[in-house]
């Protein structure tokens, strides 16, 4: 009988630690799940937007470029910024005249103040022989054309996306 009584406490013992034991794997890996939620949700705000639509050529313009003489001016009509991006400013239209600045400072032309990644002066954006250029100002997140970062002075065209901070713009009509 006394064997009885021992196998059946042993058995009891075992199964109690178990459960234990199947519980802290439960909160370990619930503690996982969060962490990688977590990462997930920095990720999406962080990181650069989609491109909306592919672009075979090279944006880049050379410095000789930039510097030249004027060109013709390609298309009709001026070009404008529109947000797209924290959808609360979305629809907001800028017109680029000469040159206009971005950042998070209130003398900038298009002032992005509610916007934590955005540096003082982030970029600029201004006419350069009748073509619409984006340059970085040396921020800290970087300025990104069509999901890529720029560090020289960057011709954009109708429908390319433009990135400062977690403000995206789309170059429009």
């Amino acid at each position: 009988m006394s064997m009885v009584l021992a196998l059946r406490g042993a058995i009891a013992t075992t199964g109690y630690s178990g459960a234990v034991r199947l519980v802290q794997w439960c909160v370990i890996a619930l503690i996982f799940l969060f962490f990688l939620r977590v990462i997930r949700a920095v990720w999406v705000e962080v990181r650069p937007a989609g491109p909306r639509q592919a672009r075979t050529n090279a944006r880049t313009m050379p410095e000789s470029e930039i510097a030249a003489g004027p060109s013709p001016r390609r298309g009709k009509g001026p070009l404008f910024l529109e947000v797209i991006e924290p959808g609360d400013r979305a629809g907001q239209r800028f017109d680029v005249d000469d040159e206009l600045t971005v950042g998070r400072s209130p003398g900038c032309g298009i002032a992005t103040t509610y916007d934590i990644y955005s540096s003082t002066l982030h970029a600029r954006l201004s006419r350069q022989d009748g073509r619409l250029v984006v340059e970085d100002l040396g921020s800290t997140n970087g300025t990104f054309v069509n999901s890529e970062r720029i560090t020289k002075p960057t011709r954009l065209g109708r429908g390319d996306l433009v990135q400062v901070g977690a403000t995206v713009f789309q170059v429009t009509r």
